[in-house]
């Protein structure tokens, strides 16, 4: 079905081409193609928005052949006056058919083996006209949805498009959308072009994510959610990971949202694995003990409302090195070394957070029964009747802890980890 009723099935390419192509079949075509042009040409507002129509329903799907032989070997004199239309429009506070616009400039660009089409969009600005679209707050979010898959078929041409699209800032723009657009389709289409950014892409790999590291600070949840998702994906791409990962990274496992906090613990488990920023084993212990509140301290009987953000934090932290320590005897010593010890010891004397109690109960569990000096100093530090208490109920000791204990617990400082380092080389050798 043709996308005008005066535009022919089959035809020559273009009105010169009317020296070669003798035939009265294809001097027809053309001519039929030229009145289709020239009525585009003439068209308001609604007429073309009504050729749009018919085109995205007539073409959707189609090939660069089949293209070819709708407009007669001249799609190409079509794509462009769509590309000059877009550019005329897009600017505008009451520009229309943007949609439209976009939908039928991505058949072009989607055509099997129109690789040209893109090629001849490139050449009118087109990657520019995109990235600005998505920055533009007039148009809708659906708008910007369309400019993000164009772009994304632009990407899909190759390595050489991918710089393309990097070197024209493209990276920041997509990042500002991620993080600032309500619209959850919306976030998924960017999400997988930055990924797809990512991939194949040294040059630009980490601009790539630096920029999805930009969204954790101040994304809504989803937004937070798909960028810690894209950065595990790009994990195994990146040679040293930056220090930069870190603050955020951390930072997230303070989120009210059960969805980003497994995000972010996933990211840091797969950091760990690798060859983790020298920060993050440091800031992650950090964790395990925040500060207290003034009114707290003054009375330790004041219970929060709500969860504190750093007592999330504590307790995602607290669950985090325990899982750790059971991937890696070098990453359990490196712990031990700066403290974690004290600082599960401290998150289990949390009483105005349950969650930091349990998690940091069964992390410090492993500890005690994997390092017999950890278990000794522990015995000291908390006593005979609450150590029995841990070692018969790991789990649920914490719940017959009163608020003189858990001060204690907060308290009492376990020797220092040099000291404990000694002690367990000392029992491997006598072993």
């Amino acid at each position: 079905m043709n996308p005008h009723p005066s535009v022919p099935s089959c035809h020559p390419t273009y009105f010169w081409a009317e020296e070669v192509m003798t035939s009265a079949k294809e001097q027809e075509a053309i001519r039929k193609l030229m009145i289709f042009l020239q009525e585009w040409d003439k068209a308001h507002k609604v007429a073309r928005s009504h050729i749009l129509d018919n085109f995205i329903r007539s073409n959707n799907g189609k090939t660069e052949p089949e293209l070819e032989l709708e407009f007669s070997q001249g799609a190409s004199l079509f794509l462009a006056r769509l590309a000059a239309w877009l550019r005329m429009t897009y600017l505008y506070m009451y520009s229309t058919c943007i949609n439209k616009l976009l939908k039928s400039i991505g058949i072009f660009l989607s055509a099997a083996s129109g690789r040209r089409y893109i090629i001849e969009f490139l050449e009118t600005g087109g990657v520019l006209m995109l990235l600005e679209i998505l920055g533009l707050n007039h148009l809708k979010e659906e708008d910007k949805r369309e400019s993000v898959k164009l772009l994304q078929l632009i990407a899909d041409a190759g390595r050489k498009y991918k710089e393309l699209i990097c070197e024209s800032y493209g990276v920041r723009s997509l990042a500002e959308l991620l993080a600032t657009c309500s619209s959850a389709e919306a976030q998924e289409e960017v999400q997988i072009l930055l990924a797809s950014l990512g991939r194949g892409n040294p040059k630009y790999q980490n601009q790539v994510y630096s920029g999805l590291l930009a969204v954790l600070p101040r994304g809504s949840p989803r937004a937070q959610q798909l960028a810690l998702q894209a950065l595990h994906s790009m994990q195994e791409l990146m040679g040293e990971t930056p220090s930069a990962v870190v603050a955020p990274l951390l930072a997230v496992l303070g989120s009210a949202h059960p969805e980003v906090q497994y995000e972010g613990a996933q990211l840091l488990l797969a950091l760990a694995a690798r060859r983790a920023p020298p920060a993050l084993l440091p800031g992650l212990v950090a964790l395990l003990t925040p500060p207290r509140s003034k009114a707290r301290a003054k009375d330790p009987t004041l219970r929060p409302r709500e969860p504190m953000p750093a007592h999330v934090q504590q307790a995602a932290a607290a669950k985090a090195v325990g899982v750790l320590a059971k991937e890696s005897a070098e990453v359990a010593e490196e712990l031990i070394q700066l403290k974690v010890v004290h600082g599960l010891m401290v998150a289990v004397g949390n009483l105005d957070y349950p969650l930091s109690q349990r998690n940091a109960s069964i992390s410090l569990e492993y500890f005690v029964r994997t390092y017999p000096s950890v278990e000794e100093h522990v015995r000291k530090a908390v006593g005979h009747m609450l150590f029995q208490l841990f070692k018969d109920c790991p789990e649920t000791w914490y719940t017959k802890i009163d608020p003189v204990q858990a001060e204690e617990l907060a308290s009492n400082l376990v020797d220092s980890p040099k000291d404990m380092t000694k002690m367990q080389s000392a029992e491997g050798d006598q072993e």
